[in-house]
């Protein structure tokens, strides 16, 4: 087994409850784990025995671009589509956190973590 993480992805997105998140939008960085077999990859140095990086980065910011109320949401749907989409990985975590949110405090961010493992 091994593990890919991607760090510190950063995107513009229109995530929250109040309608004025919808319109203005704000910073989001997120943070992505997988749990994946590298073994084969380690031997041949093939990129088609591997989980594509350029692959998970689509993913996120894919599903970052499509509007929800709630953190927990999106992250969801960017587990559950790596999932769906990859098969070798096994075990998916993700962190979304939302850059100076809108909570009438002095805030950096605020960050979800979720996790999915296959079935």
């Amino acid at each position: 087994m091994g593990i890919i993480k991607l760090k510190n992805i950063r995107t513009f997105s229109y995530h929250g409850c109040m309608i004025e998140e919808g319109k203005i939008g704000s910073d989001y960085t997120i943070d992505l784990k997988i749990k994946t077999n590298l073994q084969q990859s380690a031997q041949t140095d093939h990129l088609a025995d591997t989980v594509d990086y350029v692959h998970l980065n689509k993913i996120v910011t894919e599903e970052m671009a499509i509007r929800s109320h709630l953190l927990e949401h999106v992250a969801k749907r960017i587990n559950n589509r790596i999932l769906d989409e990859i098969e070798t990985v096994e075990k998916t975590t993700v962190w979304v956190s939302k850059i100076n949110p809108p909570i009438g405090g002095d805030v950096e961010s605020v960050t979800i973590k979720m996790k999915e493992i296959r079935k």
